[in-house]
Parts: structure tokens; C-alpha cells; sequence
């Protein structure tokens, strides 16, 4: 990792002020050469009708620490990530407590971020398995 864990977690916790990770309280706390963890709170602010997790908030949660992930592997000044497609199996229910997206580089081309995100709860539990794609755009800097 070209940058400090710390300094990735400073910069993914900077960047998502004022943005949907901001109101679903999504925090950065583990970074790594091909890895990034964010935990979001588990309240009544991100539950479906049922009283459990939505299904949408995981997906928010697994693309945002995808997509942070993948602006360690470009040149954010002429680059930038774009998510293209995203697929999550939600194959367990939860009430309360914290949720725990890590994000794994399975793919990492010139043009192409293939992740996997396993949201799991606080014992580890399997909560949802995503994959995310991340297409790496150039900017049209002048």
C-alpha cells in the first residue's frame, strides 16, 4: 500500500462527508493491501417494514467500500471509479448491533475492479455476500 492505513481511513472517513455513507453512518476502520472495512450501525434509520436490515442499505454499504477501495489502485488525478454493475445474496436477517463491510480485490485490470464484499455482523455471521464492478474512467482534465 502506497499509502499508511491511516491515512486511507483519514481519507475514505473525509471523503464521505455530506453523502449518503454520512447518513447511514458508514466508518472506515480497516484498511490493507487489497482489503478495506467499513461497520455501519444497525438501527430502526436503515430497517425495511420487518424490523431487519434492509437489503438496500447493504448494497450501499457493500459499493461504498468498494468503490473507496478502488481509488488506491488509481491516479486520482486523472482518473476516476465508477460503478458499473453490483449482484448481493442476502442470506441472513439482523435487528440491531454493528454490520461490518470488508472488501476483497479479486480483479484488479487497467479498466476493471472486480470486488468481493462480505457484510458480516458482529460474530462474524455472514450477513450478505456482494460483488461489485468498478469501471476506472479517465478525467477529461484540460
Amino acid at each position: 500500500m502506497i499509502f499508511s492505513k491511516e491515512q486511507v481511513l483519514e481519507f475514505c472517513n473525509q471523503f464521505s462527508k455530506n453523502t449518503l455513507m454520512q447518513t447511514l453512518q458508514i466508518e472506515y476502520i480497516d484498511a490493507g493491501e487489497d482489503f478495506l472495512v467499513a461497520k455501519m450501525p444497525v438501527t430502526p434509520a436503515v430497517h425495511q417494514p420487518m424490523g431487519i436490515l434492509h437489503g438496500g442499505a447493504s448494497v450501499a454499504l457493500a459499493e461504498s467500500v468498494g468503490s473507496a477501495a478502488s481509488h488506491f489502485f488509481i491516479n486520482p488525478e486523472k482518473q476516476e471509479i465508477r460503478g458499473i454493475e453490483i449482484s448481493a445474496n442476502h442470506l441472513k436477517s439482523i435487528r440491531e448491533g454493528v454490520v461490518f463491510g470488508t472488501a476483497k480485490i479479486i480483479h484488479k485490470g487497467k479498466t476493471l475492479h472486480l470486488w468481493e464484499i462480505k457484510i458480516t455482523d458482529e460474530s462474524g455471521n455472514l450477513i450478505s455476500l456482494c460483488k461489485l464492478t468498478n469501471m476506472v474512467l479517465d478525467k477529461n482534465v484540460k
